[in-house]
């Protein structure tokens, strides 16, 4: 038997702006509240599914030092010239981590600053 990615963490100062961002980007829903204001999104079926959660984990001060894990994502029904238009409507910026402008992904942050990647499209748009 092997393990599988069961969530994925993330710190952050504001959790609400990015489940509300990361909700709208993945088409998750939140599933959990911490006291601490942390929360936890995911597919709609919840916990356990075939997709692995994201925990926002909630943070005073970003952590030093240069992240170790960014979240790449695939369009599921468009192409990806209309989702990275989506996703700077949603607040995505671009971020310049040294691209030569040849790449087949785009490289974007979240609201918190937080990079991910936008790659080609794979699958036709459903």
């Amino acid at each position: 038997m092997a393990c599988r990615i069961s969530e994925l963490v993330l710190g952050c100062r504001e959790p609400e702006v990015l489940a509300r961002f990361w909700c709208e980007v993945l088409d998750f829903v939140v599933l959990g509240r911490e006291d601490d204001g942390s929360m936890e999104i995911g597919p709609r079926e919840g916990f356990g599914g075939a997709q692995p959660t994201l925990f926002l984990s909630r943070r005073d001060a970003p952590e030093p030092g240069k992240s170790r894990l960014h979240i790449d994502v695939n369009a599921t029904d468009r192409d990806q010239d209309a989702e990275l238009e989506r996703l700077l409507k949603l607040g995505a910026r671009p971020a310049d981590i040294g691209q030569t402008g040849d790449e087949h992904w785009h490289v974007l942050m979240d609201p918190e600053g937080n990079e991910f990647c936008l790659l080609r499209t794979r699958l036709a748009p459903l």
